[in-house]
């Protein structure tokens, strides 16, 4: 996908138009005094922030493949950006609009050429397709019906697998919903948790898993025959160990890592690389210590190789270690409102927060720090001097990332 057509007004999908450009600066004018002051934030590891939608930012995604980043707010549009930009000082978007409607919640497809969204209205599921133009450009096109309206209480996440077999809806009562693409129900999922605060698709496809007023994650396998027809869903394995509610939980890349914050104001890392049909249950690997998780509602995010976990409260984001429960990173004040979503991008380089009509993306330093230690104690054991020379490599880098952000520790 080229970038190129996105300057210019032909970077919303709309040819130029003179007479829509007075009539909007005469608008403009009229309504700049009401017009909120945006939320100024300045900090060493700040790498860039995005600002082109005019309400509030509510959800983020990365694509599958790295590229893009799509975010919704409550200004009708979804906005796909180039990630090989963020750190330019131009940051460019494609704008889609969401007719009568604003959505809330917003994913990729797996392949990248199409993305969901969940509208605030509409209490449904619509899908867009991105097509290319004969000018370069692309278009974004909503597919002819919304999925069936079937949830009865307010939503609180969705997702596509990777596999691109299912999407799932879960809601703030106690429903999880399993789809195929074309809007029809496989399955539902009662979780028995009072109400679901949170849910997501493990990156392997494999699990569906929810949080809520229980002290536990509850978590399900979503069962497809060889030829890929779906058959059931059945309960997998539970991480038990917190106290009292759970806010927000998340997978590392590989699935085989999740990280949990509970009302009881501690965070947990486990292992979830077990054979659950053999009854083996999750190891827990850390706990730290977050007591904001106690008074407020707390918004997660695992870095990809699970080395970083990054805690919101409010309008901070505090980043900590998983080896060691050590607290490395605070950014306090990030945005104007109460920080909506909070996600790494697939490289685990950066990680990108939202809540006004703003994202910030931040420089991950413990995340270059996680990689030294671990160089540093693979280069001692290494004994095959190609596997030294490809750690050493890593090492340098690391060390070269962390020094040019001035984050570097003697």
């Amino acid at each position: 996908m080229t970038w190129a057509f996105l300057i210019g007004q032909r970077a919303n999908g709309f040819p130029p138009d003179k007479s829509l450009r007075s009539k909007k600066q005469k608008q403009h004018q009229r309504i700049h005094k009401e017009k909120p002051q945006q939320h100024n934030f300045t900090h060493r590891l700040l790498a860039a922030t995005l600002k082109s939608h005019s309400g509030n930012i509510s959800c983020m995604d990365f694509s599958s493949n790295g590229k893009y980043l799509a975010t919704c707010a409550d200004d009708r549009t979804v906005r796909i950006w180039s990630t090989k930009d963020f750190l330019q000082r131009e940051h460019r978007s494609m704008r889609a609009n969401v007719e009568l409607d604003h959505a809330i919640l917003v994913r990729f497809s797996p392949d990248c050429r199409a993305f969901i969204v969940w509208l605030a209205n509409g209490d449904t599921l619509r899908v867009f397709k991105m097509t290319k133009r004969e000018d370069g450009g692309y278009t974004f096109t909503a597919t002819p019906e919304d999925f069936p309206k079937k949830h009865k209480a307010a939503i609180v996440n969705i997702g596509i697998a990777d596999t691109g077999k299912f999407i799932m809806t879960a809601s703030s009562d106690t429903t999880i919903l399993i789809w195929n693409l074309k809007g029809q129900v496989l399955s539902t999922i009662n979780t028995n948790q009072m109400h679901n605060t949170s849910a997501a698709i493990s990156p392997c496809s494999r699990f569906v898993a929810s949080c809520g007023f229980t002290p536990d994650v509850k978590v399900w396998e979503v069962c497809f025959g060889k030829k890929g027809d779906f058959q059931e869903v059945v309960r997998a394995f539970e991480l038990k160990g917190h106290s009292a509610a759970i806010h927000c939980f998340a997978f590392s890349n590989d699935s085989r890592r999740m990280a949990s914050v509970s009302k009881d104001g501690t965070w947990k890392l486990w292992d979830t690389d077990v054979e659950y049909k053999k009854q083996q249950d999750p190891y827990l690997l850390r706990t730290g210590r977050f007591e904001e998780a106690s008074a407020v509602p707390c918004r997660l995010a695992l870095s990809p190789d699970a080395q970083v976990l990054a805690l919101a409260s409010g309008s901070s984001i505090h980043l900590y270690n998983t080896r060691r429960g050590e607290k490395e990173e605070c950014f306090e004040q990030v945005h104007g409102e109460c920080i909506s979503d909070l996600s790494f991008d697939v490289t685990g380089r950066l990680l990108a927060s939202c809540g006004d009509r703003a994202v910030r993306l931040f420089h991950n330093t413990p995340g270059y720090r996680a990689v030294v230690e671990e160089m540093q104690g693979l280069l001692k054991r290494a004994s095959n001097e190609s596997t030294r020379q490809r750690l050493q490599q890593q090492l340098t880098q690391a060390q070269e990332a962390l020094k040019s952000l001035g984050a570097l520790r003697k």
